[in-house]
This record gives structure tokens, C-alpha cells and sequence, in this order.
């Protein structure tokens, strides 16, 4: 069962975070009061959405506390017209949901930018997080060449789609920047289109997704990772965006880093190979929720 909760995020956007609650006869069998379990909170990537964590959240609930968000500008969230779309508002959005939910000590779980709010919110906040997984997402610059890139390939998307399987179909075959089939891509982006009057369009709008990589594509982000004290796992997919040295680079910076690397498996790793990034997160998580005992 998934239950939306609404949240006040930084100045005061309206924030929907989705809890993936228990079946009724689990949640009987516990003692009345607040849910004991320890917390994840999932973080999706830029243009992502809380559901795109659907399969990760049903295993993380066996244990757990499971809460995705949508955050701003994504999903069922506000996309405030002049934002702000700044780091900060995404980070302080993302402490306001611990907080208001009662999440901490939290697990912050995140892919891509979402990564990045997690290990920057350990970073600014370490009494609310418990440990953080990093999927796939780079600590150094892009650079403004891949500010031009991201503008000039929003251009070329051929909207609207007719169908959402054609969404599918041009992500993950014949958008020009994939260089073989990739399913996974094509199912990510599916599931973040809606019909529209004229056709499938996306639920973001590209000229604020744009603004949001802004601010953090064109500077590094190794000071803030040095500065997460608590157990981080850096996760990255044997074809995707995060190179092999980089991650290592990561873990070795991190004062409690540990690595993990699924084959097979591209940047939007949990729709390539769910059960083996299952495999690599739950002996970690499994760790974390041991050390509490």
C-alpha cells in the first residue's frame, strides 16, 4: 500500500512524499505508536519521480520504514515558476521531509542528483542521517560544455509522443545518445510522461530541469563528500556515468566509504538489474540496521 503524504519543503513548496506502508495484517502484528523501524528515505534523479523507486521500496519495506519523495519541479510536487531550483533548496527540501516525518536517524538513499542531495544533506546535517547509497553520480564538474549538451538534446525530443510505449521506444532505441538498446533508460522515462491534450509530454518542465543541473554541473562536490561521517555506499552501474577510478576516488574520500559495482547494468541501474543492486544494497543496509541493535 503507498499512502501520499503532503510536506512543506523550503519556502513553503508543497512537497508529496509517498510512503510505502505494510500490508494491514504487518502492520497490526506491530505494537501501536510510532513505526519503530529504521527509515529510508529515496531520492530520485534529475527528471525521475518517487515511483521510479517502486521495486526498491517493496524490499526495503520487509524491515523498514520506506519514504520516497518527489521533489520539487518532479512528479506530483510544486514546480514553483521562478523556482528556486539551487542546491540548497533541494537539500533543505529533503531536510524538511526527515524532519517533519520523523525519519531520523534516516538510511538516504538516492541515484543521480539525488545522490547528490543525500550526501549533501549528511554532510550539513550528520544528527539526521544514519547512512547514505550512492547510485551512480559523480563528485566532480561537468562543465558548461555538458550544460550545452543537455540544452541542445532537450531540443531534439520529438514531442509530443503519440503513445507513451513511442516515449519508451525513442528513449530507450532511437534517442541519438543511445548507442545500443536500453531498455531501462526507455522505462524510466516512460513512466514520466502523461497525456496531454495533443499527446505524451512530460510531467517537468525542461527549462527548469535545466536550471536545476545548473547549479551543480559546473562545480565539484568532493569537500562536502569528505565531510559525510557515516557509512556510504557508492554504487555504480559497469556502463554508466560514473567511471570505475572516480567511484574509487569517492570511496577513498569518504571516512566510512565502501563500493559496490553492478554488471550489466547503465546509469538508471535499478530498471537495468533490480535484483542485483538489490543483492549489493542489502548487505550494507542490513549492516546499518544490525549496528543499532
Amino acid at each position: 500500500m503507498v499512502q501520499r503524504i503532503d510536506v512543506t519543503g523550503a519556502d513553503g513548496v508543497r512537497l508529496a512524499a509517498w510512503e510505502f506502508r505494510e500490508a494491514d495484517s504487518a502492520a497490526e502484528a506491530r505494537p501501536a505508536g510510532p513505526d519503530p523501524r529504521p527509515a529510508v528515505l529515496l531520492l530520485h534523479g534529475l527528471m525521475g519521480r518517487a515511483f521510479h523507486w517502486s521495486g526498491t521500496a517493496r524490499w526495503l519495506g520487509e524491515h523498514r520504514r520506506v519514504v520516497a519523495l518527489d521533489q520539487r519541479g518532479h512528479g506530483q510536487s510544486d514546480r514553483p515558476a521562478h523556482g528556486p531550483y539551487t542546491r540548497e533548496a533541494f537539500v533543505a527540501d529533503a531536510e524538511a521531509v526527515v524532519e517533519q516525518l520523523g525519519l531520523a536517524p534516516v538510511t538516504l538513499i538516492g541515484h543521480s542528483m539525488g545522490a547528490l542531495t543525500a550526501w549533501q544533506l549528511a554532510a550539513r546535517r550528520p544528527d539526521l542521517v544514519e547512512a547514505v547509497v550512492i547510485c551512480d553520480m559523480r563528485a566532480s564538474a561537468l562543465g558548461e560544455a555538458s550544460q550545452q549538451e543537455w540544452e541542445d538534446w532537450f531540443h531534439r525530443w520529438p514531442l509530443p509522443f503519440p503513445t507513451q510505449d513511442a516515449a519508451r521506444r525513442w528513449f530507450g532505441e532511437d534517442d541519438p545518445r543511445v548507442e545500443r538498446p536500453d531498455p531501462g533508460r526507455g522505462a524510466f522515462f516512460a513512466e514520466v510522461m502523461h497525456e496531454a491534450q495533443d499527446g505524451w509530454r512530460p510531467l517537468f518542465s525542461r527549462r527548469q530541469m535545466l536550471r536545476a543541473r545548473e547549479t551543480w554541473v559546473h562545480d565539484a562536490h568532493w569537500e562536502e563528500l569528505a565531510q559525510v561521517s557515516c557509512p556510504t555506499l557508492v554504487v555504480r552501474g559497469l556502463d554508466g556515468e560514473l567511471g570505475r577510478a572516480e567511484a574509487q576516488e569517492m570511496v577513498r574520500v569518504l571516512p566510512a566509504g565502501q563500493y559496490a559495482e553492478i554488471p550489466d547494468a547503465g546509469h538508471y541501474l535499478h530498471y537495468d538489474q533490480p535484483t542485483a543492486l538489490r543483492a549489493a544494497l542489502e548487505p550494507f543496509l542490513d549492516a546499518v540496521r544490525a549496528s543499532r541493535i
